[in-house]
C-alpha cells in the first residue's frame, strides 16, 4: 500500500510503498478515506512525542471502511464505515472502567504508537469499544476531523468546563482546533470572543459565530486580557488555549473571572510557566481535554446530525496523498495557508 513516511525527526517525509497491516486479534484495518493534517502531526514529526518509533507514518484523524476484522471482534464487520478517537482505550485498566479511556493507561494512538492514517490503510486496536459508526451521508472530511479536534474540544468544554448556554467562553489561537471550539461554544449557546494574531483567523472565527475578536499581535498576555476584559467585564467564564504557548495559556488564564475554567488543548513543547497566583488567588480550575472516549460520542454526534454544528465548514483545502509531505512539512514551518486541510487519501495525486 501507499504510505506518508518518514525515517528521521524532522526530515522532510516521502510517500512509498509499504507492507498493508493486518489486524490485531480485537483490531481491525480500516480503508482510509480521509484523514486531517493536525499541528500534533507536526509534534510527531519533529520528535516531541516520546512513543513516536522510527521509520513511521502519521496521521491520527481519520474516516474509512473496514477492510479486515480480527477474530475477537464482535460489535463490527468488513464494510462498516467508522472513525475512532485519536486515543484508543484497551478497556480493561481501571481508567477504562470509570468511563475514562482517552487517559487509559494502555492506549494506542494511531500515528503515534503505531503507523497512522496518513496511508491507504490504518490498523486500530480493542475495535468494539473505539470505534464509532458513521453515516454514509456524513461529509468524509467533517467524519475524520470527530476523530482529534472537536472531540477534543468537544470534551474540554462539556464534560472539563462544563459550559453553559449563555455563558461566554475565550478562544485563544483560532487553528483548526481553536475554530473547533469557537463552532461548539456557538452550538452550546455561548458567547465566544476569539483571540489570534492572524487577521484572517480571526474572519474565520468571526464567519462560525465569534461575537468579539482580539488581534494579539505584538502583545503581551497582561494586555491580552485586559483586551478580553474590556469585552467581559469581570472576566469570562471559560478560556481555551488552543495553541499550547506560555503566552497564550497565560492570557486565557489572566481572562478568566474569578472561580472561572481554563482548558488547555494546545499541546506545549515543554512544560511551561503559568500565572499560578492568579490560579490561587481567584481559585480557578485548570483542566486539560485529552481526546475524548468513544462511549461519550453520542452528544457531539447528535449536534451533527442536528445541523448545530457542521464541521466539514471549518475544511479549506482537500489534497490528495500524494501532496501530504509538503503540507506537513509546510505546517511545521508556519507556512501554511492557514484553515484545516483534509487528506483525501483514495484521490488522485499530483505528483
Amino acid at each position: 500500500m501507499r504510505a506518508v513516511c518518514f525515517d528521521e525527526f524532522s526530515a522532510r517525509p516521502v510517500l512509498r510503498d509499504v507492507p498493508p497491516p493486518v489486524p490485531s486479534p480485537a483490531g481491525v484495518v480500516v480503508r482510509v478515506e480521509a484523514t486531517g493534517l493536525c499541528r500534533s502531526d507536526v509534534h510527531g514529526w519533529l520528535g516531541h512525542d516520546a512513543g513516536v518509533t522510527l521509520p513511521h507514518v502519521p496521521g491520527h484523524e481519520l474516516v474509512g471502511t473496514i477492510e479486515a476484522v480480527g477474530d475477537d471482534v464482535r460489535r463490527f464487520t468488513v464494510g462498516d464505515r467508522v472513525t475512532t478517537p485519536f486515543v484508543c482505550a484497551c478497556g480493561t485498566c481501571p481508567e477504562c472502567a470509570s468511563g475514562n479511556g482517552q487517559v487509559c493507561r494502555n492506549q494506542t494512538q494511531p500515528g503515534f504508537t503505531h503507523a497512522g492514517s496518513f496511508a491507504e490503510l490504518v490498523a486500530l486496536h480493542h475495535a468494539d469499544i473505539n470505534l464509532i459508526a458513521v453515516p454514509a451521508a456524513l461529509d468524509a472530511g467533517a467524519a475524520a476531523l470527530l476523530g482529534c479536534r472537536f472531540a477534543t474540544s468537544y470534551r474540554g468544554l462539556v464534560h472539563q468546563a462544563r459550559l453553559e448556554a449563555g455563558e461566554t467562553l475565550v478562544v485563544v489561537g483560532c487553528g483548526g482546533v481553536g475554530l473547533s471550539a469557537v463552532m461548539i461554544g456557538v452550538a452550546l449557546g455561548a458567547r465566544v470572543i476569539a483571540v489570534d494574531i492572524d487577521g484572517a483567523a480571526l474572519a474565520r472565527a468571526t464567519r462560525f459565530g465569534a461575537e468579539v475578536t482580539i488581534d494579539a499581535g505584538g502583545r503581551s498576555p497582561e494586555a491580552v486580557a485586559a483586551a478580553v476584559l474590556a469585552a467581559a467585564p469581570g472576566g469570562v467564564d471559560v478560556s481555551v488555549d488552543a495553541l499550547g504557548r506560555e503566552e497564550t495559556a497565560a492570557a486565557g488564564i489572566l481572562s478568566l473571572r474569578p472561580r472561572g475554567r481554563h482548558v488547555q488543548i494546545g499541546l506545549f513543547p515543554a512544560d511551561p510557566v503559568i500565572p499560578m497566583g492568579a490560579v490561587i488567588g481567584k481559585e480557578l480550575s485548570v483542566l486539560g481535554s485529552h481526546g475524548m472516549p468513544a462511549r461519550d460520542y453520542p452528544g457531539l454526534m447528535a449536534l451533527v446530525a442536528e445541523g448545530r454544528l457542521r464541521p466539514q465548514d471549518l475544511i479549506e483545502r482537500r489534497i490528495p496523498l500524494d501532496d501530504a509531505p509538503d503540507a506537513l512539512v509546510a505546517m511545521a514551518g508556519d507556512r501554511s495557508a492557514g484553515g484545516v486541510t483534509v487528506i483525501e487519501v483514495g484521490r488522485p495525486g499530483t505528483a
